[in-house]
């Protein structure tokens, strides 16, 4: 009986070797998968506040936890941890894109940076414009921040519903645009929306960044030493007064961009360890017996961890945990608002509800689109190639899903006016379905699938 010849076995994850993303279309993918689980999170938030479950829903929120030793513990409610604790993971992500992006992406070539930026600029200020003339005293004031926030994964959940009637470089656009509103965002929460400071604590706070700075400096590329400072600088920050989820954007800043073997010399390297796996296997093919083989193997593993640079390999492992952990949990825990639809008319048009829903809805679109077209109408900047002022308008409107941040913001601002804190929910959220919509409509009506045709008009 003639022999059969062995047949191969591939594993369905081997598939990953023939899978090559820039870090821009991983980014986008795993925000979008991540904005439509934001979504749905949201809406079971809405239907559980709404529901006979809400006081459930409320006294799980404000159950105590606490780790640690006595003497030396943190006790907060499941809310605060989720806000302080979990968001400073979210932060970090946040953090480790802001670097990437100024140091080797869309906002490190200054000309091809100035559009985005300018726009950012225009979609952060009209809105808070907006909000403050509506709103221009008492603690109702304390909420301009909350309308200066995109929400990226929403709005690039609602922008990937459109497939290829839009061209790539719009998701590269709107990318760019959020991120800078994220900056701008975190630098509100550090220099506004900080009652009182504890020195002693904020001196060890910058004594644990000096440390991060030192290991960055002497060449340290292991996550291990960054990951325990940076918990004794999360624990200082939450002590110091200043938001200790900002201890995220500080620790992701020294995590090093720069690899630890040159890429040249890798190739090289790998080329003659290749040599060497292939030696060993013609020795023995079964690895489990070949210890030279598995060895080899081993070394080759590690030498391409080190060729990567620390900062971008741990952007893509904790994109996993902050998209599909992060966010929906701080959704589950924030986005429950009780709606009392036979006052619904009265909180629509609340003061601070209608001064974040302008802010977001009106003010985004104006000061993205608006500044966007003064900056290319005076030669400051120019329009990126295959886009149009109606992806531009488009764009503006989705600026306004202000989701994620601009409720963490309305949590700082309003955290003891719990009346003013339920009307910022509201007005954002009935701002970001309103943007959603719209935006996805006038970008759907006014871009065919030959879309791409640079048109300055």
């Amino acid at each position: 009986m003639k022999k059969q010849p062995k047949k191969e076995y591939i594993a369905p994850w081997e598939k990953a070797f023939d899978r090559v993303l820039t870090p821009l279309e991983e980014f986008i993918h795993r925000q979008t998968t991540s904005g439509v689980l934001l979504m749905l999170c949201a809406i079971i938030a809405l239907t559980i506040a709404n529901s006979q479950w809400f006081e459930a829903y409320h006294h799980l929120l404000k159950t105590p936890f606490t780790i640690g030793t006595p003497g030396f513990q943190l006790s907060m409610s499941l809310h605060h941890w989720i806000n302080d604790g979990l968001m400073a993971l979210f932060f970090f992500v946040v953090g480790l894109e802001l670097k990437r992006e100024i140091l080797v992406g869309e906002l490190a070539d200054p000309r091809q940076a100035m559009f985005p930026i300018i726009a950012a600029i225009g979609g952060m200020l009209v809105p808070v414009l907006i909000y403050i003339s509506i709103n221009p005293e008492g603690h109702a004031f304390d909420g301009w921040g909350v309308p200066m926030a995109t929400d990226i994964a929403f709005a690039l959940g609602v922008l990937a519903l459109l497939g290829n009637r839009i061209p790539k470089n719009l998701l590269t656009f709107l990318v760019a645009l959020a991120i800078v509103d994220d900056l701008g965002a975190v630098l509100v929460i550090a220099l506004v929306y900080t009652e009182s400071i504890n020195l002693f604590a904020l001196a060890i706070a910058g004594a644990m960044l000096l440390l991060l700075i030192a290991l960055n400096l002497g060449g340290i590329r292991r996550p291990l030493p960054y990951i325990l400072l940076g918990v004794v600088l999360w624990v200082a920050m939450l002590k110091s007064g200043v938001h200790a989820t900002l201890a995220g954007i500080f620790l992701a800043f020294t995590i090093p961009m720069r690899p630890k073997y040159d890429p040249g010399r890798f190739l090289a390297q790998i080329n003659k360890r290749v040599r060497q796996i292939q030696q060993a296997f013609r020795r023995e093919e079964n690895i489990v017996k070949n210890d030279e083989l598995r060895s080899r193997v081993q070394a080759l593993g590690e030498g391409v961890q080190l060729v990567q640079a620390p900062a971008q390999t741990l952007e893509h492992k904790m994109h996993l945990p902050s998209a599909y952990l992060v966010i929906p949990a701080f959704s589950l825990a924030n986005a429950g608002i009780p709606v009392d639809w036979s006052s619904f008319g009265t909180i629509v048009t609340h003061p601070v509800s209608m001064g974040i829903a302008l802010g977001l809805v009106v003010g985004k679109l104006i000061g993205i689109a608006g500044f966007s077209w003064i900056a290319v109408k005076f030669g400051l900047t120019t329009l990126p190639q295959g886009l149009n002022f109606k992806h531009i308008v488009g764009v503006g409107l989705m600026g306004g899903i202000g989701f994620t941040m601009s409720i963490f913001i309305a949590e700082l601002g309003f955290a003891n006016h719990a009346q003013d804190l339920l009307m910022a929910k509201t007005g954002i959220l009935l701002a970001s379905i309103l943007a959603g919509v719209s935006g996805f409509l006038w970008l759907y009506l006014t871009s065919g699938k030959s879309s791409g045709v640079r048109d300055n008009s």
